[in-house]
């Protein structure tokens, strides 16, 4: 074989001079560094001429040029290299069980004696014939010096020292096959692909690119998205530990860019368009679709001490796919501990809710609780109350409004209790005349569409304005009449009782109430019960059953809210009066940080209040359960 790799053919050599020509060629062709494939292909060629006979298969062929190093290593260092490397070659075959040195012992005697090993293998134990003869010289081993052995020394032996190749035929040997290249282009990965090593840790959603395309569009043309979970889950693969891992190293929050930090005052104010905390941005980041869900709850407690144990019936039905956004809860005729109210208002919706406000009038209790995450977005809470009976010392009748702006919308929720009676219709509007005129809100929001507002009606001031309560307008019909018709009444048409009621006839005439709006009603009368079951009142005065609780609504904007659902709470009994509970949807739109804003204040106290209440409940559930589970029964017999 000539130098560059080729073969050469077959000569005749001086037995007495044959080691040292031996040993020349190959200290001469000790520098050439012959590629791989070229190699394989020669080994397979020399197998090949074996076979026919042309010559030895003992011909020596020089070893490989070794690889230079650009910093000059000691033997030693070097020589533990190797052995480390070679240690890791044989941990990381899943056949061996032996030792590394075992294993390269093994590879090497394969090679020197029939040729059945591939090139690759003989290229790396000619480069330890480079190395260890010095370690084995030192050691005197006669594994170090079997180990050291090239194939050159070995084809310069005696005939008589050369081992037989069909011994070694007889015996199995391992053959080490060259790594598969790719013939082209591996495939891209499907979006579905799940692998617990490919956890996405650095990534981000998807949202994140409109940064990267700003510099390119317009910021009116900006791709607008909403960071939700279930967005994020969408545009990732179906690996729980990437989503895990990720929901782990980065919130659902959009980044921010440094020049958005510096440019962005909320506190005092921007008035652009762009880049407001109550702007566009930010609304449609928190709502794509600009609709925010309202769950008000009107109830008259007729002023029991005693609460329901449970008020996931009032703010949290099961016939609910979602909670919503807002709860807002009026009560009329409240229990005697406002406090303690407030604090199963909040034991009952948990964590995810603060108490953004709460106002009260007598016994008259309003208080709205809002999800955490939103709560930077409301402006600074106002409230005001007005008395419709002045000359009682106990504050029953009049209405309590609190009002705020959410984003660019302002809100008016008003809960009042109207003057009792079933012929007393006049005095009822006198009272909602009065409280239009004498609430005094918006005291220092900014008004958000001045033109369209009047100094006598306060309803006009705000965007969208919600009013419930106890409204005491009857059913003008005798209470045997108005049982035979609910008798008569099935798959909920109220169509027959409505014709007699009294708020829906002074409505349409449009002496209250005025640009109001009210969802049909499906429900049965929710006054009046005698307490703790289902039967209308059956005391000496025998009130006639009537539709004394509502929600009525109004906006600035046509069609600006949508009711999706009006009902009664039939499961609490604890008052005369059934809970009314209203779901609405509502149009927002975004606004102007020139707003008070209220910069997340809440109620510390209640919520940390609420919260442990609602962890020792679970705890004694638990152990009740566990008790149960463990307690037997013994019996004699």
């Amino acid at each position: 074989m000539t130098e560059n790799g080729e073969d050469s053919p077959p000569h005749h050599q001086n037995p007495a001079n044959g080691d040292s020509a031996v040993n020349s060629r190959t200290l001469k062709t000790s520098l050439v560094d012959a590629k791989s494939s070229k190699e394989h292909k020669d080994a397979l060629k020399v197998n090949a001429r074996n076979a026919e006979g042309e010559f030895s298969p003992y011909q020596p062929r020089p070893p490989p040029q070794p690889r230079l190093s650009s910093k000059s290593v000691s033997v030693e260092e070097t020589l533990r290299t190797r052995r480390l490397k070679n240690s890791q070659e044989s941990l990381s075959d899943p056949v061996e069980t032996g030792s590394s040195s075992d294993s390269l012992k093994e590879d090497l005697t394969a090679l020197a004696q029939g040729g059945f090993v591939f090139r690759e293998t003989a290229t790396r134990n000619d480069q330890e014939s480079n190395v260890r003869p010095l370690s084995a010289a030192a050691s005197g081993s006669p594994v170090s010096r079997d180990r050291g052995s090239s194939l050159s020394d070995h084809g310069g032996r005696p005939r008589s020292q050369q081992s037989d190749p069909t011994d070694l035929q007889a015996r199995p040997s391992k053959v080490l096959l060259s790594p598969v290249q790719p013939t082209g282009k591996l495939p891209a990965l499907e979006k579905g692909f799940a692998s617990a090593t490919l956890k996405a840790v650095n990534r981000i959603d998807g949202d994140c690119l409109d940064y990267a395309v700003s510099a390119k569009e317009k910021p009116s043309d900006r791709l607008h998205r909403n960071l939700s979970d279930s967005r994020l889950l969408e545009n990732m693969g179906s690996d729980s530990a990437s989503v895990h891992s990720m929901r782990s190293n980065y919130s659902v929050l959009s980044p921010i860019r440094p020049q958005d930090v510096r440019n962005r005052s909320f506190l005092e104010g921007s008035v652009l368009g762009s880049g407001a905390l109550l702007g566009a941005e930010e609304l449609d980041r928190h709502f794509p679709d600009r609709k925010v869900g309202i769950y008000i709850a009107t109830w008259n407690m007729q002023g029991e001490k005693g609460l329901p144990t449970n008020l996931d019936d009032l703010l949290l039905p099961t016939d609910s796919e979602f909670a919503q956004d807002f709860y807002i809860i009026g009560v009329q005729e409240g229990c005697p501990d406002r406090r303690e109210w407030e604090v199963r208002l909040q034991e009952t919706l948990g964590p995810y809710y603060v108490m953004l406000y709460a106002a009260a009038h007598g016994v008259l209790y309003l208080t709205v609780f809002v999800r955490r995450d939103l709560i930077w977005f409301c402006s600074e809470v106002e409230h005001a109350t007005v008395t419709t009976r002045i000359i009682s010392q106990i504050k029953t009748k009049g209405a309590v409004g609190i009002a705020f702006t959410f984003f660019g919308t302002s809100f008016l929720f008003i809960t009042s209790h109207f003057t009792s009676g079933d012929s007393k219709v006049y005095e009822r509007v006198l009272d909602y005349n009065k409280i239009i005129e004498a609430l005094a809100l918006p005291k220092g929001l900014p008004d958000t569409n001045p033109y369209r507002s009047t100094s006598s009606d306060v309803t006009t001031r705000f965007d969208q304005v919600f009013w419930f309560g106890d409204f005491n307008f009857r059913l003008s019909k005798p209470r045997a009449e108005v049982e035979a018709i609910i008798k008569r009444t099935a798959g909920g048409d109220m169509g027959p009782l409505l014709e007699h009621d009294q708020l829906s006839k002074e409505m349409k005439e449009g002496s209250i109430f005025k640009g109001f709006q009210e969802a049909p009603i499906h429900f049965l009368p929710t006054y009046k019960f005698n307490v703790g079951c289902d039967v209308y009142d059956t005391t000496s005065k025998q009130r006639t059953p009537s539709f004394t609780d509502r929600i009525v609504f109004r906006s600035r904007q046509a069609d600006d809210i949508r009711a999706f659902k009006y009902t009664c709470c039939s499961g609490i009994k604890t008052s005369d009066h059934r809970p009314v509970i209203g779901v609405f949807q509502v149009k927002l739109r975004p606004g102007r940080d020139n707003i008070p804003l209220g910069a997340g204040q809440f109620d510390r106290g209640l919520y940390l209040e609420g919260i442990r209440r609602r962890i020792t409940r679970e705890l004694k559930r638990r152990e009740a359960m566990k008790s149960e589970s463990t307690s037997t029964i013994c019996t004699i017999s």
